[in-house]
């Protein structure tokens, strides 16, 4: 049976019995700061079962994507280590419980797949007897082959919460795949007993100090690994093995021209390759850019791992990309985001490679000083501190750092990179937060929203809005009343006030009441339905249950909306621009700008950015109606809506609609015509990491402050440069002109001045046992002068030992010389140098024939001079 029969005939199955098959969420999770990754089917998932948010189904089947990456390092190592993988999941919000979940696993292993009963055991919570009671007397699974395991393995939670006891099916492989031992049974670390289904109970709620309650609304959360599957069905030794990567893999070995089996490092590198480009193709088609931290630092470390283990293949150029087009045509059936993405995966992909071989070059370059430094120190080894920055900092293996430090004679601390890699692992587990369910605070504002019920928003009709005090709390505990000059939160039964979210801030706001104001600086929602307030006390005292007046500040909220509704129309027209592969990645809307980053492969032209603004601009001119109604998902989508990536969409979606031009979902504020934006003005446009732009811009009283400001600026560089605003451009150019003729005519002047004095120098060189020797100090100004002035003197001398130095301020620049011929006589620039600085409180070195250095104390300089002619003595060989 092979992977996409599995994985149709689990939703088919599940789909059949009332669950609502749902599309695999993205691997990034949405509006979920705690999590990195989704790393298990149940993360989409998660507001249902901690009760911050309402399922719209009760029942749902999913294969979802998922990327977990504490265990990069074992990846092609093992059989089932791996970065990227499916998972089978069906999921039941408060309707059916153990009675209905495990009777369906039971049919759907044994009937569906034709897994042998005989084979399948089963793991149970220790006291869970309910589900042992299903498993053998309703399943008929005989009880000897149901194991009672501990809460380390058999108890899912994680800090405060729901959780609950845990069940899992296992296959016995065989004793063959054993570890041989005579306790050999379930749950053994060998290969015998593969898990291949955990059936997760949530019952219970764990409260700060430890006690569980049991939940009103019981939930079913399950997971089958779908490679795990496929590798016993299509009895194979291992999850590589399987029809899911085998593929992908003999498509990389045809580019290498290797076969898979031939050998255990090309058999590795292709498991790695193929695992780690299907976790990277995923994670960039899903939105994911390469970075040097989060997320972006995961990808671009799976995607630099699997180009240097295209090394150990023989692949030295840009490869990945080919193969992540054959991850894209193998999974294309089952995820159609991959195709309509894959020009923007492969170009990034492609891009990340041709950068990482600058990173090797750079890396080189490194080492190379390292060997250096290590020479110089009199040492044969490189420190493992060393070697770890260069893998973990620059992407540089171990391996090649082994290899190029033998050729130099040297050996690399292995154990102290070990000790080195194991710390930063320690720091990762330490920070792994992948499948943390809920955190104390947001299990704080839930227990309160269940209590007081929900916010109602009236924002979107009114600045104004009376509402009742629900609660007042003060470091995470609820108070009865807050005085003047202290800070609180406070929840009200409705307001006005915008919570922050997607990229708009919050509103500021104004409560009174008799003998009362209060200051609102931050709104919040940390679960849905409950809006959050902050702000201070400035007379009088706010007490639980006051009624109050809530004043939004509308020249912020207008402003803020005017940024808003702009960012819809440069949406729009960067698509129109500069190609239908633009994506929204992230915004920020404040009142006094608005920031806008997006997916795109270049830099943007002047004219391309000209075009933009005026498309914007053109828009705001024609005074297009801003409409904003509500209506189905999937009616939207039908209408053309684009949905921003990230944000989590209900059945219900809230549409904002600009004239023709534009049409997106959207929970913001916005104004109620293009026209009320005022002048749309592109502030600034860059990088902020690998095919991913940034641009700034500013709206109505904002664009008027930055044209002020230019004309000032323009005004002012006018009367530096005497010359009237319009003639500024002509004037400046011709100040340019004359500077450059000027430093042309003092490069002139230098070049006589060095000749000059090299052959006042010439007068100094002496006789060093029949060799020429010269040490001397020279004006050059900087030290690309001093050796271009070396480079003079060994022209002239043809053979000898240049040692010159140049004082800047109370530091020293010296450079060193020997002539090729001399080099069998012992004679050592590097060393001659490095020797001479060291008496000015500095160091440095470098090749035999070459070096330079730098001192610290020019007051010794004459001093350095005078024994450099013995340093060099002391080098000749007799």
């Amino acid at each position: 049976m092979t992977g996409k029969e599995i994985r149709e005939k689990f939703l088919k199955f599940f789909e059949a019995r009332g669950h609502r098959i749902l599309p695999s969420a993205s691997l990034i999770p949405t509006n979920d700061p705690s999590l990195l990754w989704t790393a298990a089917g149940m993360v989409p998932f998660k507001p249902y079962f901690t009760g911050a948010a309402k399922p719209e189904v009760r029942r749902v089947a999913t294969c979802q994507k998922c990327l977990r990456t504490p265990d990069i390092e074992s990846v092609g190592r093992t059989a089932r280590h791996h970065t990227f993988f499916e998972m089978l999941g069906n999921f039941s919000f408060g309707d059916y419980f153990k009675e209905k979940a495990i009777p369906w696993a039971w049919e759907f292993t044994t009937r569906v797949l034709g897994l042998p009963e005989e084979k399948l055991w089963i793991s149970i919570y220790l006291d869970d007897d309910e589900a042992f009671d299903i498993w053998h007397r309703e399943v008929g699974v005989p009880a000897e082959r149901i194991v009672r395991m501990g809460k380390d393995t058999n108890f899912w939670e994680i800090g405060v919460g729901p959780c609950g006891p845990c069940s899992e099916i296992y296959v016995d492989l065989g004793e063959e795949r054993g570890c041989g031992s005579a306790g050999c049974g379930v749950g053994c670390d060998c290969d015998r007993y593969l898990e291949i289904w955990n059936l997760v109970f949530i019952q219970f709620f764990r409260d700060e100090a430890g006690n569980y309650t049991p939940l009103a609304s019981k939930g079913i959360d399950t997971g089958m690994g779908l490679e795990r599957v496929a590798s016993v069905l299509q009895g194979v030794p291992s999850n590589f093995d399987t029809d899911l990567f085998r593929e992908i893999m003999d498509f990389t070995a045809g580019l290498a021209g290797v076969k898979y089996g031939a050998g255990s490092k090309t058999d590795m590198a292709l498991k790695v390759i193929a695992d780690h480009c299907r976790a990277v193709t995923f994670a960039i088609s899903d939105g994911a850019l390469p970075s040097n931290e989060g997320r972006g630092y995961v990808l671009r470390r799976l995607l630099r791992r699997a180009v240097r283990f295209g090394r150990v293949l023989g692949l030295h150029e840009p490869f990945l990309y080919q193969v992540a087009g054959a991850v894209i045509k193998q999974m294309a059936g089952a995820y159609p985001e991959l195709p309509a993405n894959q020009g923007h995966v492969l170009k990034i992909i492609r891009s990340e490679e041709e950068r990482f071989g600058e990173t090797l070059a750079q890396g080189t370059e490194i080492l190379n000083r390292l060997v250096q430094e290590a020479r110089a120190a009199g040492s044969t080894v490189i420190r493992g501190e060393d070697a770890f920055r260069l893998y973990d900092t620059y992407g540089f293996p171990l391996e090649l750092t082994r290899e190029m430090a033998a050729e130099e004679g040297l050996t690399v601390d292995e154990e102290a990179f070990a000790r080195a890699m194991e710390e930063q692992r320690e720091r990762a587990r330490r920070a792994r937060q992948e499948t943390e369910y809920l955190s104390e605070k947001d299990a704080f504002y839930q227990v309160l929203r269940d209590k007081l019920g929900e916010t109602r928003f009236v924002g979107y009709d009114t600045l104004e809005a009376r509402g009742k005090v629900l609660a007042l709390l003060k470091e995470g505990r609820t108070v009865d009343k807050v005085v003047a000059g202290e800070e609180v939160e406070f929840i009200l039964d409705v307001t006005p006030c915008y919570a922050e979210s997607g990229g708009q801030v919050s509103d500021h706001a104004r409560i009174s009441a008799p003998e009362l104001e209060v200051q609102v600086m931050e709104v919040s929602r940390p679960v849905e339905g409950l809006i959050v307030h902050r702000g201070k006390v400035q007379n009088g005292i706010l007490k639980e249950n006051d009624s109050v007046l809530v004043v939004v500040d509308g020249k912020r909220r207008r402003d803020t909306a005017r940024n808003h509704s702009a960012t819809h129309l440069l949406h729009k027209a960067l698509k129109e621009v500069l190609g239908s592969h633009v994506n929204q990645a992230g915004s920020l809307v404040e009142p006094d700008r608005l920031r806008f980053d997006f997916t795109h492969y270049a830099p943007v032209s002047l004219e391309e950015l000209h075009r933009i603004e005026e498309m914007v601009n053109q828009a705001v001119l024609e005074n297009l109606p801003v409409q904003t109604f509500i209506t189905s998902l999937e009616e939207a989508q039908a209408m053309g809506a684009v949905a921003l990536f990230g944000e989590k969409y209900g059945e219900q979606v809230r549409v904002v609609k600009m004239g023709d031009f534009s049409l997106e979902l959207c929970g913001g504020t916005h104004v109620r015509s293009t026209a009320e934006i005022g002048l749309f003005k592109l502030i600034s446009e860059g990088s902020v990491g690998a095919g991913l732009r940034r641009v700034e811009a500013v709206t109505g009283a904002g664009a008027l402050r930055y044209v002020r400001a230019r004309e000032e600026q323009l005004a002012q560089i006018a009367s530096l440069v005497r010359a009237t605003p319009a003639e500024v451009v002509h004037r400046v150019e011709s100040l340019v002109k004359e500077v450059k003729e000027l430093e042309r005519e003092s490069e002139g002047l230098r070049a006589r001045l060095a000749r000059y004095e090299v052959q006042t120098l010439l007068e100094q060189v002496k006789d060093l046992d029949g060799a020429k020797f010269l040490a001397a100090k020279t004006s050059a100004p900087d030290m690309d002068s001093l050796r271009a002035m070396v480079d003079l003197l060994r022209e002239r001398l043809g053979s000898a030992v240049i040692l010159l130095a140049s004082p800047v301020g109370e530091r020293v620049n010296l450079v060193a010389a020997v002539t090729k011929d001399l080099l069998p006589r012992g004679l050592h620039a590097g060393k001659l140098v490095k020797e001479v600085a060291s008496m000015l409180g500095g160091g440095g070195g470098g090749r035999p024939d070459m070096a330079q250095a730098g001192g610290k104390d020019a007051s010794r300089l004459q001093e350095a001079l005078q024994k450099a002619y013995t340093v060099a003595a002391g080098q000749l060989k007799n």
